[in-house]
């Protein structure tokens, strides 16, 4: 019953739907127990208002197209407590839950009433790797806060409809935002990600938490240098993609990569992201540094400083190789790091 007589591009009225698949009349994200789904609605009128809107990415990664839908919550940080909280969490918890999402796209009104009808998009699931990001909006009154990003993938794999496509940016914008903003697939908080996840297995989620435990202590650190810190968010001219930086030390000028292993792969994603980064930020040429856990291997340090690019490592409480500078080189190796030499 319900979500089958769904059909992908039809039109629908709220009243039409609810009498599928139950659930209430109002409200963006709507729980059902009748149908045990999640009825999605986006209307990018209203999220205009708000900064943002909702659709597919242009531009696909590894598993594919990615559509963006922005939490509950129309004044303050939305956060996944309170009554909004309630919904947003419903999203997040979903696939655990054995509920489908369902979503559907505001594309007019039925004529001559106000009654608005609504496109269905398709059943959607979150990314199961990174079901959302954290990323700074404004509300109506144009103030600023954080507002939850969810991740969604089309559960049947369909092609995404050119119309529901996110229109690309037309400048490049890099905003400094505060140091929670984030791209966080755990919970909405660098400190609060390292301490829970319903997705404890994921090999992906383990680095993720292993970076936000060091994120988290590098902050500690700096703070107890009585440097300041941020990230910067941009938005790229001609794409859809949001990009969040890792820490930003405004009182020294540096941009971290950080990273939850000292592996090949994960230095050369880190190399990569400071080169595309650091191109776009204000102040411009800010130094650059990769952040790790623990020493990397003597031909990774080789690549870091090849690139010019600084290299930071725990040790303890401290952090070998701060405060970061460009790196001078000793047969390609960072030579402000005594046990490479």
């Amino acid at each position: 019953m319900g979500a089958a007589q769904l059909k992908p591009d039809e039109i629908y009225t709220r009243y039409e739907v609810r009498a599928l698949m139950g659930g209430s009349g109002q409200g963006g994200i709507v729980p059902s127990t009748s149908s045990n789904t999640i009825l999605i609605y986006s209307d990018d009128e209203a999220g205009k208002r708000y900064g943002y809107l909702d659709g597919w990415l242009d531009e696909e990664d590894a598993a594919g197209a990615i559509f963006e839908y922005t939490g509950a919550g129309n004044d303050g940080d939305q956060t996944f407590d309170g009554q909004n909280g309630a919904m947003n969490r419903a999203v997040l918890n979903h696939a655990t839950a054995g509920r489908a999402l369902h979503v559907f796209k505001a594309v007019g009104k039925v004529p001559n009433t106000d009654t608005k009808t609504h496109r269905y998009v398709g059943e959607m699931a979150l990314d199961e790797d990174r079901p959302y990001y954290v990323r700074q909006s404004r509300d109506e009154a144009g103030d600023q806060r954080k507002v939850i990003v969810f991740r969604l993938r089309a559960a049947d794999g369909r092609t995404p409809e050119a119309k529901d496509r996110i229109p690309p940016a037309f400048t490049t914008t890099a905003v400094l935002v505060p140091a929670d903003v984030t791209i966080s697939s755990i919970v909405p908080t660098e400190r609060s990600k390292s301490k829970s996840s319903n997705r404890s297995g994921s090999a992906t989620t383990t680095a993720k938490r292993r970076e936000a435990e060091l994120t988290d202590h590098y902050e500690d650190f700096l703070k107890k240098q009585g440097h300041t810190f941020a990230r910067f968010q941009i938005a790229v001219k001609g794409t859809t993609t949001t990009l969040v930086t890792d820490i930003y030390d405004q009182t020294a000028h540096i941009l971290h990569e950080a990273k939850g292993s000292a592996s090949r792969e994960a230095v050369r994603e880190a190399v990569g992201q400071l080169l595309d980064y650091c191109r776009h930020v204000t102040p411009p040429n800010p130094t650059t540094a990769v952040l790790l856990p623990t020493r990397p291997h003597d031909d990774l340090q080789d690549l870091i400083a090849s690139a010019g690019i600084a290299l930071v490592y725990r040790d303890g409480d401290n952090y070998i190789g701060y405060p970061a500078s460009p790196p001078s080189t000793k047969r390609g190796r960072l030579s402000s790091n005594p046990e490479s030499q």
